[in-house]
């Protein structure tokens, strides 16, 4: 939780994972657990998620993820939202997908810009749901389409 404001509580925590739960059984789609595959080791949470927050660039869906540092720099993050965006642009139909995060997330950017993802400095936004001045409040927005990732991928 290093680029987020705090980390949640015992009671946030339960209250996503409900929210988790309605969004799969409304959309099809949620946020999914990551873990290794030799012996299940639980590395983060990965997968795709409706934005619910008013933005500019809203209605949308994201690719998210959030890994525990023992699983940084190991491409597990890369790897994961490859998976969660050929779930996107295949079986769940979407036509775009966004991701986005705190200027400050260079590790986040540098996962967005290996997925080959694009980023318009004039689509960069301050979080709503933020306190106003705070440092982790200024956002960037990446986008792909699914022509984009069809074509970026190894044949």
């Amino acid at each position: 939780m290093a680029q987020f404001p705090a980390p949640l509580s015992r009671a946030e925590s339960e209250y996503m994972l409900e929210q988790v739960n309605i969004g799969f059984a409304r959309d099809g789609f949620g946020i999914w657990a990551l873990e290794t595959l030799a012996d299940e080791t639980f590395l983060g949470l990965t997968g795709l998620n409706v934005v619910r927050f008013t933005a500019p660039f809203t209605p949308a869906v994201e690719v998210g993820w959030r890994l525990l540092p023992d699983a940084w720099c190991h491409g597990y993050a890369t790897e994961a939202a490859a998976a969660s965006l050929d779930f996107g642009f295949g079986p769940a139909g979407l036509d775009e997908i966004v991701s986005f995060a705190s200027k400050t997330n260079t590790r986040s950017i540098a996962v967005m810009e290996r997925l080959h993802m694009h980023r318009d400095d004039n689509e960069d936004f301050e979080h709503p749901l933020m306190d106003k001045g705070h440092p982790l409040t200024p956002h960037v927005l990446y986008r792909i389409k699914r022509e984009a990732w069809q074509a970026s991928r190894p044949k």
